[in-house]
């Protein structure tokens, strides 16, 4: 025993994550019979089975199971040796895996990418784009660097750095710009138009107007904010965007953007990143790059 290589560790980790052969040769950009090899001969190096396969699908045994923990523990930290040696250099050089949550991405990333070629030229950024759950259990296994999120995530294991605070708007068929805007409590009268489940976004907008998961409306879900702008301006109801997608959002569609009277709805934006991160140093200076993008992002004038 034991002959283990980090490979061996890196496709075991693929189809413990994936539990298909196919998709996690897929991901490892191998063959599935390498991958299958690889895994035979793991296992018969341990002397133990990894995995329950059957016709229909693979499970990981207990002992399996015991063994993914410990392989990702030591693949991040394989992955943190190489970030020791980047934060060493000069520079932010090399690559940079960063996660973004869909209510950010497409209004962050143009203005960010700009910011980030020009402040960190040498820097290779690789971007995922997903709900907070995921990203978070992503970070957690080392599979990201860092993740910009709503605030806060309440992982113990986590470094937050709050970037700024984005307030909701209301968005209504432009035939309702001069009608008063109603009050948040109101708004489910109103049809209010949501992401589907999963979304944090959707969690922020509920407590808003004091609604219950429970009581949203059925078949008024939206799988981005861009579906859900064009379905007010289809009359369907109104919804509630953040500040910084109404300029990308709004213009194709026949609606009309309002803010709330007195206290207004918002998110507290940030970035998130490992305690245990050797990169921690480097990931505040990008931090203050996306502030700036940020800020640059949500700039616009409202009707009401």
């Amino acid at each position: 025993m034991t002959n283990l290589t980090l490979r061996q560790l890196r496709y075991f980790e693929a189809l413990a994550l994936h539990r298909h052969f196919g998709r996690a040769a897929d991901a490892c950009a191998i063959s599935q019979p390498a991958l299958s090899l690889q895994i035979k001969e793991l296992e018969e190096d341990l002397g133990l089975p990894l995995f329950e396969r059957s016709s229909r699908q693979i499970r990981l045994t207990p002992f399996g199971e015991d063994m993914a923990e410990r392989a990702r523990n030591v693949l991040r930290g394989v992955e943190e040796i190489g970030e020791m040696a980047r934060m060493a250099q000069s520079g932010l050089v090399g690559r940079l895996r960063l996660g973004v949550i869909p209510t950010i991405a497409p209004y962050l990333l143009p203005n960010l990418l700009r910011r980030l070629k020009t402040d960190f030229p040498d820097l290779t950024l690789h971007v995922r784009e997903t709900m907070t759950a995921t990203l978070i259990e992503e970070l957690r296994q080392g599979r990201i660097d860092t993740a910009i999120v709503a605030l806060p995530v309440s992982e113990p294991t986590f470094e937050e750095m709050p970037l700024l605070s984005e307030n909701f708007v209301l968005v209504r068929p432009k035939s309702e710009g001069d009608t008063p805007v109603p009050a948040p409590e109101n708004l489910e009268r109103e049809r209010l138009l949501l992401l589907e489940e999963g979304h944090c976004f959707r969690d922020q907008a509920l407590s808003f107007c004091g609604m219950p998961t429970a009581r949203a409306h059925e078949g008024l879900d939206g799988s981005s904010l861009s579906t859900l702008v064009q379905m007010v301006g289809a009359g369907l109801g109104v919804t509630l965007i953040p500040e910084m997608a109404v300029p990308v959002e709004t213009p194709s569609a026949e609606v009309t953007v309002a803010r709330f009277k007195g206290v207004e709805p918002n998110r507290k934006i940030g970035m998130i990143w490992r305690k245990s991160s050797p990169l921690a140093p480097q990931l505040q200076r990008i931090g203050y790059s996306v502030q700036t993008s940020a800020a640059s992002s949500i700039r616009f004038v409202t009707t009401s």
